[in-house]
């Protein structure tokens, strides 16, 4: 039996806010798989959780071999997790409905296949370097907000503009 790691108060937090993880499995012919689940977060204080909606390869991927790694990152503060360990899908029974359960009360309207649960085995933090560069935490965060905002507000500008240039040929 694996040695579970209990999770953090912040690693919990990191995975309750992001809900982003990186899903990483084996394909059957050995190569490596990286699967974006936008419904990963806490289970409990030793499992990680994540709906399957349309994870075909990653499904199957467990099937053959159940060993992930989920890395989950704030992208403003690049900090984030990583976590190894054994998973296991649920497609009855009561963790099923329980998973079930729990993503309609959060809001998941898609069919959900199956549940995944995550026994973290191993955790370790993912820091960017730029703190190796001695800078603060507020500093990232200026710098990558303003980034974000920038970039989306350029989005919406053209968007708008593109949305403008459409009703003008009308």
């Amino acid at each position: 039996m694996a040695i579970s790691v209990k999770l953090t108060s912040d690693m919990q937090r990191v995975l309750n806010e992001q809900r982003l993880g990186f899903v990483a499995s084996v394909c059957e012919d050995g190569t490596p798989n990286l699967s974006p689940r936008g419904t990963t977060t806490v289970w409990d204080d030793e499992h990680i959780v994540f709906a399957d909606i349309c994870s075909p390869g990653t499904i199957a991927n467990i099937r053959h071999h159940p060993i992930v790694e989920i890395n989950v990152v704030d992208p403003v503060i690049r900090k984030g997790y990583r976590f190894k360990g054994s998973a296991t899908i649920h497609q009855q029974g009561p963790i099923f409905e329980q998973g079930l359960a729990f993503y309609r009360q959060r809001g998941t309207m898609s069919f959900i296949r199956s549940i995944v649960l995550v026994q973290v085995e191993r955790a370790m933090p993912l820091i960017s370097p730029a703190y190796d560069q001695g800078k603060a935490e507020a500093e990232i965060r200026a710098s990558w907000l303003q980034y974000w905002t920038t970039l989306y507000d350029c989005a919406s500008a053209n968007d708008e503009q593109a949305v403008g240039s459409e009703i003008e040929q009308i």
